[in-house]
Parts: C-alpha cells; sequence; structure tokens
C-alpha cells in the first residue's frame, strides 16, 4: 500500500459497515469533510531551487521535549472497536515513531496500561470534561501518577454532532442485535472473532478503582458527547488547580477565542474541527490557522489537525504556520488493517512523504520551512 488512500480502502474491506463508517463518517450532509480537503488541495507551496539539501531534519520541540517527526497521533475514541488493544497499540507505535501519543477520555484501555506498553513514549491525555466533574478529577490524578506529560483540553463538544450515518446505522455499545448487524458482522469474521475473544470495549478510565462498577449512565454520556455545557473560561482555574502540566486546547478556530486562551496562560493551542464530526458549516483548520497563528503572535504554538492525510499536507501545514500537526484517521485505517505495524507503516509513509517533499521545496528543517514560508512573507514562497 502506497499512501493512506490504500490503507483506508483496506480498512473499509476489513471492518464491518457501521465501525468504518464511524472512523470515516462526519457531521450531517459531510460537507465540511470534503472542505477540509478542498482547502488542503488549494495551498500549493512554491520551490526554491540549488539549495543543499542532503540532511533533513523533520525534528521538533515542544515542552522540552524532542519529536523525531513534527506530527502527534491525535485522540480517538472507541480505538477498541476497531482492534481490541488499539490503545495500547497507538502507544507503542508512537514511541517507536518517536512521536507523542494522545490517549482519548474515550479510550478502551486504562491509562496505567497504556504507560504499561508503552514506557518510554511521550503520552498525553485529552479530557472531555462531563457534568460530573469528579470523572475529570480522578483522570488528571491518574495521568499525573502514570507520568503523562500534557493535558488536551477539547473545547469543541458541548453537544454532540449530528453524525447521520451512526444514527442509520444504529451505533451503540453495547451493541444492539438486529439482523442488519448479524448480516454485517458474518461478512467480517475475522473482525468478529477478534471482538469476541477481546469482550467488547468498554470506556474503562471512567472509574479510579478497576474494582468500582463502571455507570452505564457515564457510558452513555461519553458515548453520546454529553459533556457539561457549563464549561467555560473560567473553569480553565478549575482546570489547572488539578494540572499543572502543559495545557492545550483543542478546538480553536476563531481568533478572538485564540487571543483569549493565550491570555489566560493556555500552553498551546489546536486549531481543529474535529476532523468535521461536529458542525458541519465550520471552517477548515488550514483557513484558520493562519488567522490563529497571527493572533497570538508567536508567543504559545499553534497545532492543527483535521483532513490530514499526505506528507506534503503536514508541510502544507507548516509552512502556513502550525508548530506540529495530529493525525487522526489514517492512524486508525492502519490499526484496523494491521494493528501496531499497520499504524507504523502509515506514519513511514507520512515521513517519507513528509521528506521528499522537504527535499523539493528546497527546505532542510522544520523551523526553516515553517518561517521562510510564513504567509505574512508571500514573496518567499507560501499559498
Amino acid at each position: 500500500m502506497l499512501n493512506v488512500n490504500d490503507w483506508r480502502a483496506a480498512a473499509r474491506r476489513t471492518l464491518p459497515r457501521f465501525v468504518y463508517e464511524y472512523v470515516d463518517g462526519a457531521a450531517e450532509d459531510e460537507r465540511c469533510l470534503a472542505r477540509n480537503r478542498s482547502a488542503l488541495d488549494a495551498v500549493s507551496l512554491t520551490p526554491r531551487i540549488l539549495r543543499d539539501t542532503r540532511r533533513i531534519d523533520p525534528a521538533v520541540s515542544l515542552f522540552d521535549q524532542t519529536w523525531a517527526q513534527p506530527f502527534a497521533i491525535a485522540p480517538t475514541g472507541l480505538n477498541g472497536l476497531i482492534r481490541p488493544g488499539g490503545d495500547l497499540m497507538g502507544a507503542a507505535a508512537a514511541q517507536t515513531m518517536g512521536v507523542p501519543f494522545v490517549l482519548s477520555t474515550a479510550s478502551n484501555e486504562r491509562l496505567e496500561a497504556v504507560r504499561e506498553a508503552a514506557p518510554q513514549a511521550q503520552l498525553w491525555l485529552q479530557l472531555y470534561v462531563m457534568e460530573d466533574r469528579s470523572v475529570a478529577e480522578q483522570l488528571l490524578r491518574r495521568a499525573k501518577a502514570a507520568k503523562f506529560s500534557a493535558l488536551v483540553l477539547t473545547v469543541d463538544v458541548p453537544v454532540s454532532g449530528s453524525r447521520e450515518k451512526d444514527i442509520r446505522n444504529g451505533f451503540k455499545v453495547p451493541f444492539k442485535p438486529s439482523l442488519p448487524l448479524a448480516m454485517d458482522l458474518m461478512r467480517h469474521p475475522a473482525w468478529s472473532l477478534r471482538q469476541a475473544m477481546g469482550g467488547g470495549p468498554k470506556f474503562v478510565n471512567l472509574v479510579e478503582d478497576t474494582k468500582a462498577r463502571m455507570s452505564a449512565q457515564a457510558q452513555a454520556a461519553l458515548l453520546a458527547r454529553a459533556m457539561d455545557r457549563g464549561l467555560d473560561w473560567a473553569s480553565l482555574s478549575w482546570l489547572r488547580r488539578h494540572w499543572d502540566g502543559p495545557l492545550l486546547v483543542k478546538g480553536v478556530l476563531h481568533p478572538v477565542d485564540a487571543r483569549r486562551a493565550q491570555q489566560e496562560g493556555v500552553d498551546a493551542l489546536i486549531v481543529s474541527n474535529h476532523g468535521a464530526r461536529q458542525l458541519d458549516v465550520a471552517p477548515t483548520s488550514i483557513d484558520q490557522l493562519p488567522r490563529v497563528v497571527d493572533a497570538v503572535r508567536g508567543a504559545i504554538p499553534v497545532l492543527m489537525d483535521s483532513g490530514i492525510r499526505r506528507g506534503s499536507d503536514v508541510a502544507r501545514a507548516l509552512a502556513q504556520g502550525a508548530h506540529a500537526v495530529l493525525i487522526g484517521r489514517p492512524v486508525l485505517y492502519g490499526l484496523a488493517v494491521k494493528g501496531q505495524a499497520g499504524i507504523e507503516r502509515v506514519l513511514t509513509t507520512l515521513a517519507s512523504e513528509l521528506e521528499r517533499t522537504m527535499i523539493l521545496l528546497g527546505e532542510t528543517d522544520i523551523a526553516a520551512l515553517r518561517v521562510s514560508r510564513s504567509p505574512a512573507d508571500p514573496c518567499q514562497g507560501g499559498s
């Protein structure tokens, strides 16, 4: 398989329809999903010639940690539905690749087990704040104890987006028996066998004590993204009482919000429309990225996700001012097809594509790519 689209096609064959459409689908008419792709395609980068490109350095640094590549594995929920142990495989793959792994609140493996599976990995925790904030507080205690190094607060889910494919498929956990579901599972025996042996995914991080009974209501609320709609800027002080490490806010699209986050002491921003899974009329991340970068004026790092499918897309985001990007669906395609090895192959492909793009652009390191091609300096290239 040569590229992410090849892995996507293989994942479609591997997974039952309702699982594949959960991974690949988006909100409502999925127009934002299409715009994510078309907006990235619209960004062109102008090569510089006669430069020594024998040595390429794709590494970046953030929060006193070095990444081997300018990308991290994005937080994605229900990885165990794609393949049992998916969170463990993702963390182990990230450790191998030398990049961070962001564990979702909606993960299916205990965060302590994720640390054990990847003892040297840069692990971050993504946080959804539910109405019962004690769930978040116990997550933060455990993440600190397990040496998770950064916290990603997702702020664009006051309510779940309307993902109509999931609704039509009757997507629920636990699964509700039906004839269409039974036929779908029969067509995918390998996936069905793995799930039967794994016992099915559960949101195991909702409770601190492994012996405590997980609330069915809490699990349903997390699946439905029923979050604390009272979460506001003042809530950041509550969060800081429980987390003293680097804090990133994920889901920023408006420059005014970016400036406010900077003023509130947030350590970094992630420009994201949640992979188009929330608001179908939202702008694209790549379009908003330069506006957010300009708003904070270099005071804090800005990362981006949503729509990255090629190493050249990574270069496009960096050239628009991103410090790094997060990779979501491509990782899940690799996980579906080949487990940890599939994730590593997908990330290796993206890294290879990025290196080739940098050579052809005449850029040898990430900082030079980001600075010399700033949208504010069109004479040096850019879009």
